[in-house]
């Protein structure tokens, strides 16, 4: 079977070549998208009388026919077509006939594949900011749930300060804000039209770019044909942000590893998102947490491998750019997946209140609320550092901590101690007094989820 561009060929590519340049392994993803941009561009075609009305509609019968048996998954892709694009071509010859041929009028399969993934990541940017506001949902729900719940925070992995656990999980639900901030900023480079753009230098046809792009909801065109076909900043761009998403969901997938341990156990995971060992029968596995963690390198890879693609490329479309959508396609399937995991991780996880409080009780992460105490009275804050510091180093030689500490030894410390010191001292008191804006306190997290309720 000769190529639909093989006129200027005398010979054909062995078997195993095709196989190697082929896309259409991976680029019928894109079949609907393909057949989308199609349906405009023919029906630009008829409206600018480039094609007659008659053929217009026939064409646009046919590739409605084929856009059907895609969806019902009909169609047979050939690797002797290559792409998407020649196989839905040859589809559409098969279907309607030689006027099939008139759809390519105007446009090269550089701007058809822009434009194929221009649409197909306007969709999966919508539908992975809808995941977020999801797994948004379900951390605020536990917040509210939580919001005098104690817990030690942590710095170098070491007790810091108590917080409350509506705080904590607060925290990654305004950084998934930014994550679904940065893609709808992106939306902005997605939703232009490279359309008519042709192989690099425009057509000589009168087509009308603009209606086109109206016609797939685009904001607007690319002003120049050369940056219209080579252009994969949308692509970088979207891998960026999900890459900045997977880091988030990976650090949050360590503090639940951590938190589900023996050591910690401050959560347990429902059963559906744990796994066993196949040696030892009393594991519980916090498996998807992990995989997540781990499957975070796959859209980094996807990124860099990109970047390095595009790397001294010069204007306009070259082969290597083929490899600008395999990795995309992995990122949006690993963005989706671990959303909906992390959604229904985080919805049905039981939080253990009774060992996050025997926690709180049983560390030093009052001190500085003692620092503060005595800075509070008058006494210069590095000095009340010092003294604090002793009274701890003092607690850890009697094997006691601050609140089991005699009255007696506190004046010894400082004059400056009064009674109270031991209300001061009490993890619920040092969390409720952190009332600064954004801080722990249990007024600022309730005025947090107020805002974040608005969000969502």
């Amino acid at each position: 079977m000769s190529k639909l561009w093989g006129g200027r060929f005398t010979k054909t590519a062995e078997e195993w070549v095709d196989e190697f340049g082929a896309s259409i392994g991976f680029d019928q993803n894109l079949v609907e998208e393909d057949i989308q941009g199609s349906l405009a561009h023919v029906k630009m075609l008829g409206k600018c009388g480039i094609v007659s009305e008659e053929e217009a509609e026939t064409i646009t019968k046919g590739l409605q026919t084929l856009l059907e048996r895609a969806r019902k998954g009909e169609l047979e892709y050939s690797v002797q077509n290559e792409d998407i694009h020649l196989n839905i071509e040859k589809f559409l010859i098969d279907e309607i006939g030689p006027v099939g041929g008139k759809l390519h009028t105007g446009r090269s399969r550089n701007d058809q594949v822009a434009t194929d993934m221009h649409l197909y990541l306007r969709k999966q940017i919508e539908e992975i900011s809808s995941e977020i506001k999801n797994l948004q949902g379900a951390l605020l729900e536990q917040a509210k749930q939580h919001v005098e719940t104690i817990i030690p925070g942590y710095t170098h992995l070491q007790r810091a300060q108590p917080v409350s656990f509506a705080h904590h999980l607060l925290a990654y639900f305004w950084m998934l804000e930014r994550d679904f901030s940065r893609y709808q900023d992106g939306l902005k480079r997605v939703n232009i039209s490279p359309l008519g753009a042709g192989a690099l230098a425009g057509t000589t046809f009168p087509i009308d770019r603009h209606y086109s792009a109206e016609l797939l909801g685009f904001d607007g065109i690319y002003e120049n044909s050369l940056d219209a076909v080579s252009d994969r900043d949308f692509i970088i761009e979207f891998l960026a942000s999900s890459a900045t998403l997977m880091m988030h969901l990976s650090r949050l997938c360590e503090e639940i590893i951590l938190w589900s341990s023996q050591e910690f156990r401050f959560i347990e995971l429902d059963d559906t998102f744990a796994t066993g060992s196949s040696i030892m029968p009393q594991k519980k596995n916090p498996d998807m947490a992990e995989l997540i963690r781990g499957k975070t390198g796959r859209v980094y890879g996807s990124l860099f491998s990109l970047l390095t693609i595009l790397k001294g490329l010069p204007l306009a479309y070259n082969k290597d750019m083929q490899e600008d959508k395999e990795g995309m396609f992995d990122a949006v399937t690993t963005v989706k997946g671990s959303l909906k995991i992390f959604t229904g991780m985080i919805s049905s996880m039981t939080v253990r209140t009774d060992v996050m409080e025997k926690a709180v009780h049983s560390d030093f992460s009052n001190a500085t609320e003692l620092a503060d105490y005595l800075a509070s009275r008058g006494m210069p804050f590095r000095d009340a550092h010092e003294v604090v510091g002793k009274l701890v180093l003092h607690c850890i030689q009697k094997d006691m901590f601050l609140l089991d500490l005699p009255f007696a030894d506190y004046k010894e410390a400082s004059e400056l101690f009064e009674e109270d010191i031991y209300d001061v001292l009490q993890p619920k008191t040092v969390v409720a007094r952190r009332n600064s804006a954004g801080g722990t306190g249990f007024e600022q997290v309730k005025i947090a989820i107020e805002k974040a309720e608005k969000l969502v």
